[in-house]
């Protein structure tokens, strides 16, 4: 009896499974995703929750790389989060976690680029009130004379919009944040900032895409896409939209109403092949990679 319960449970999962891919290919294949600078289209998962890491992909392959270093909060164990492929693609960063189990196996997991001095891995509960003092000495910026660092992160459940807001030690080209989809454009929302927010599993949480594109905005940056599943925003600080020729990277107009993408949490739910596992990557430089792309 319990050998056929599991045969049926396996075979819903994998009708699950195949269902989520058509449906995932057909949202990729859309008349709107294929429209001229739009990125998701481009949407891949090697490490990443969702299909963030074939959207980071693209934007620097659009906008070359700079520094080639990336700041990631809400990482947990560093297993499955924004900026894993960029470190196996050699890049350095901060990852930082509240949690101690976390920290601990995300220094475990990615011991090969601690040990190489490209990653560093701190517990801290990020706040607005320490956000500056945490970034700043790492990126080597104050609030008077900020940092150019290529990436940031943000993905902490519950106060993203606050942190975003108070960080000024650090400029970052490109910025990804976690959105609210559950309130659609028009509708500005912000969650209350408490220092001490956990997320409780509900949809009071974060901000709005609509409020985050406006302070986007304030502070020099464009929103130029959201992934499918609708949990993760992309911005671009302003001087990077264009290239050399005066030709837009992006799809215009920058605004909420244009790139807001509505919740498709299943999505979530693929996998991308086998369990994730890192060590040493031994391949040398490519010219052709699209990390290692020239601005365009």
């Amino acid at each position: 009896m319990f050998s056929a319960i599991k045969k049926i449970a396996n075979r819903s999962d994998s009708l699950r499974r195949i269902a989520l891919e058509r449906w995932w290919d057909e949202l990729r294949a859309s008349p709107r995703a294929r429209e001229p600078g739009r990125l998701i289209a481009h949407g891949r998962k090697t490490y990443s929750q969702n299909d963030e890491d074939g959207i980071v992909l693209e934007i620097f392959n659009r906008i070359g790389e700079g520094d080639r270093r990336f700041i990631e909060f809400g990482v947990q164990a560093g297993v499955e989060c924004n900026t894993a492929l960029l470190l196996m693609a050699g890049w350095s960063g901060l990852w930082l976690d509240g949690s101690d189990k976390y920290v601990e196996a995300a220094k475990g997991h990615q011991a090969v680029a601690v040990g190489q001095g490209r990653l560093t891995v701190r517990k801290a509960f990020v706040t607005a009130e320490n956000i500056d003092g945490l970034l700043g000495p790492w990126a080597g910026g104050t609030a008077d004379t900020p940092a150019s660092v290529d990436l940031l992160s943000i993905d902490i459940d519950g106060n993203d919009y606050w942190i975003w807001r108070a960080i000024a030690a650090v400029r970052p080209r490109v910025l990804i944040i976690e959105y609210n989809a559950a309130y659609p454009p028009p509708v500005a929302f912000v969650a209350e900032y408490k220092a001490d927010r956990v997320w409780d599993g509900g949809n009071y949480h974060s901000a709005s895409l609509s409020s985050l594109e406006a302070l986007g905005r304030a502070k020099g940056y464009a929103l130029v896409g959201c992934n499918l599943s609708g949990a993760n925003a992309f911005f671009v600080r302003e001087d990077e939209l264009t290239g050399p020729d005066g030709q837009a990277r992006f799809a215009a107009p920058y605004t909420a109403a244009n790139h807001y993408e509505p919740p498709r949490y299943d999505l979530s739910g693929l996998p991308s092949g086998h369990p994730p596992r890192f060590g040493v990557n031994a391949a040398p430089p490519l010219s052709s990679s699209p990390l290692l792309g020239a601005k365009t």
